[in-house]
């Protein structure tokens, strides 16, 4: 009853997780469009005296909308006291996260997140390395923005940060886990930048406007920085979110490198849009982004499995069962028994001949190309076994 439990927990918190991601990224999305798409006022001497500094016109649900942009609130009259404040999004997509983290990887350790044959871990430390990174990530990351001021310098610091990131967490957790790290890394300062620096910098702007004083920019540069920044992360941190469902990419022997290409074609390509919305059209960018995709593609290319020589070499299922039997069927079961699960994950079953040469190319992807099943290989599955496995599949599945 525990585990089909926090199976329903998981669910419901990967549900709010997702919607609340939706909500805070197409937000955030939604507001660089609008802050670069501003053109100034068409009626200009009267919006320079309220203080506008650019506007945007959009049709949108059969009516029209304007939004004008006060840098520095509305003179001549009070500051509304209906202001939306777009923070909630945020902060349930980083709550919900790491939710689903302590429910998938720190509950399901032994199973999901320590790879035996990457470290020897205990439970407690690994939880605690888990968590400890993501508070190192933002420090670092923080101090950077501090003490760095050159933007593209920055710009690429971080990058290197995010990769080396994604190739330590590759030397300590299982393939799949050191992926969702480096999300959980970056999506860590991205609620961060928005918890510590942009809204209360808001805050202070509204509460300088509202008494009367001058405001400080300070608080609105860096809180369009750190803004900025989080323009950038989303699409890396939306591929890794869906990642685990491709093991071309987490299982390969260089993780890490993997990730680090479709990182910056990820930001390549929202760079491309956030110069679009000011009226530059750098097809430059989509077509790099497109060359280093490629490139890709070819290079995680699996190769040719050995063709069947027959006769002695021949394997057939009744060598086989026995493997799935021992390395699989325990979590691949329509009644699972091993620890943590009650249904198949994936609802992948590899109990009968029929059922294995369905998931055929699953098992070649998985078992034999990436090797990232099973999972940390905890149930020990030798090179012979996968040898054997990737023979008969090379064969077309014999029965007999």
């Amino acid at each position: 009853m525990e585990t089909y439990l926090v199976d329903w927990l998981n669910l419901l918190v990967r549900w709010l997780h997702f919607t609340a991601g939706v909500a805070w990224i197409g937000a955030s999305l939604y507001f660089v469009m609008l802050d670069n798409s501003l053109r100034p006022p068409r009626r200009t001497e009267d919006a320079t005296e309220r203080g506008v500094c650019g506007e945007l016109w959009a049709v949108h649900g059969g009516g029209f909308y304007q939004s004008q942009k006060f840098m520095a609130g509305p003179k001549g009259e009070p500051l509304s006291n209906h202001l939306h404040w777009s923070k909630w999004e945020a902060y349930t997509t980083w709550l919900s996260g790491m939710g689903l983290l302590a429910i998938v990887y720190w509950h399901g350790a032994k199973s999901l997140l320590i790879d035996p044959s990457v470290m020897e871990l205990s439970v407690p430390t690994a939880i605690a390395v888990s968590a400890g990174s993501l508070v190192v990530a933002w420090l670092v990351y923080d101090a950077l923005c501090r003490f760095i001021r050159h933007e593209l310098t920055l710009s690429l610091i971080v990058y290197v940060l995010v990769v080396f990131a994604a190739w330590a967490y590759a030397q300590v957790f299982s393939a799949r886990a050191a992926y969702i790290h480096t999300g959980a890394f970056i999506g860590t300062i991205m609620v961060w930048n928005v918890f510590f620096h942009i809204i209360p910098g808001q805050k202070r702007v509204v509460a300088a406007i509202r008494a009367g004083k001058p405001v400080d920019p300070q608080p609105g540069i860096i809180g369009k920085q750190r803004s900025l920044h989080n323009t950038y992360f989303t699409l890396p941190v939306l591929f890794i979110m869906i990642s685990s469902h491709y093991p071309m990419t987490f299982g390969h022997r260089h993780a890490w490198a993997v990730l680090a290409v479709l990182i910056l074609a990820g930001a390549l390509i929202r760079q491309y849009f956030v110069a679009r919305h000011r009226g530059k059209n750098l097809l430059a960018l989509p077509a790099i982004a497109a060359v280093l995709i490629v490139g890709l593609v070819v290079a995680l290319a699996p190769s040719s499995p050995p063709p069947s020589t027959g006769g002695a070499d021949k394997v057939t299922y009744m060598e086989i069962e026995p493997i799935l039997s021992q390395r699989c069927v325990a979590c691949h079961a329509e009644k699972p028994t091993f620890p943590g699960f009650v249904q198949p994950p994936a609802g992948l079953r590899l109990e009968t001949a029929a059922q294995a040469a369905a998931a055929a190319q699953k098992i070649q992807q998985q078992t034999i190309t990436t090797q990232v099943m099973p999972p940390g290989n905890l149930t020990k599955m030798t090179d012979e076994e996968r040898n054997k496995l990737a023979r008969w599949l090379a064969a077309g599945t014999p029965m007999q």
